[in-house]
């Protein structure tokens, strides 16, 4: 049985916190898609293969340009003990003429009923490395927008922040939109992002429309990350070099 591939027309919002404050909002374009199932897409989106808009599978789920998808996901979910046999979605931003950079993607992963019980965010750096953060809650209930999950930084995401204190995710996602809030918390300052944005069907018009409202996709993506943070050193903010990631691929 086929699955529709959804657009989700978001925007994207970040705030620092503490002495070297900055914040932006930005439009952005993902797409969520069972990750399991055979997919049914507009002419202008292909899975695992080129296209205007593509989603491959060796894009996500193990190391960049090296993953396998949802294999990966289930291997993960073995390994901490959670049995979770519904749906595995992937939300993340598509390949746009081949090109592809996700700063965070997301693994909602269901049960047999449908409900949401476990989010694998997918975490990249501009500098090649990946670690993903498993969230779920300790009785596995339900993850919905009326409670949080809590995550330790393990990992080098931007040069102007430590490696310390801890992410709170909030996960809204209902069959109309998607809502979701990262609070990173460390001492004398922090960050908080959104993602939110509807759930619609993708057409070759939304995407010929993105591509003229947001055009070149992820490179769009990868030259305002780097604006954001020429601002910050202008700003003064403190530049830290790169570590070595994690030896662990999930925390």
């Amino acid at each position: 049985m086929s699955a529709i591939v959804e657009h989700i027309p978001a925007e994207t919002y970040h705030g620092r916190r503490g002495g070297v404050r900055n914040g932006f909002r930005y439009s952005i374009d993902y797409v969520l898609v069972d990750a399991e199932a055979e997919v049914r897409g507009p002419a202008l989106f292909s899975r695992n293969g080129g296209n205007l808009v593509s989603l491959r599978d060796r894009d996500h789920g193990g190391a960049p340009r090296g993953g396998s998808g949802a294999a990966w996901v289930r291997g993960v979910l073995a390994g901490h003990g959670l049995d979770l046999p519904g749906p595995v979605l992937l939300l993340a931003q598509p390949r746009v003429l081949g090109h592809v950079f996700n700063p965070v993607s997301f693994w909602l992963c269901h049960d047999a009923e449908g409900r949401m019980r476990a989010v694998i965010a997918e975490v990249s750096n501009t500098f090649g490395d990946r670690h993903s953060y498993l969230c779920r809650h300790d009785d596995l209930r339900p993850i919905d927008g009326s409670g949080t999950l809590e995550a330790r930084k393990i990992f080098h995401v931007s040069p102007f922040q430590p490696i310390a204190g801890g992410y709170v995710f909030r996960f809204d996602i209902t069959a109309e939109a998607i809502d979701i809030r990262i609070d990173y918390r460390a001492e004398g300052e922090g960050l908080i992002a959104t993602l939110r944005g509807p759930r619609r069907p993708l057409t070759n018009g939304a995407i010929l429309r993105a591509a003229l409202r947001r055009p070149m996709g992820s490179r769009r993506v990868l030259a305002l990350i780097h604006w954001q943070a020429l601002k910050l050193w202008w700003k003064g903010a403190p530049y830290r070099a790169r570590p070595e990631p994690p030896a662990d691929e999930v925390s």
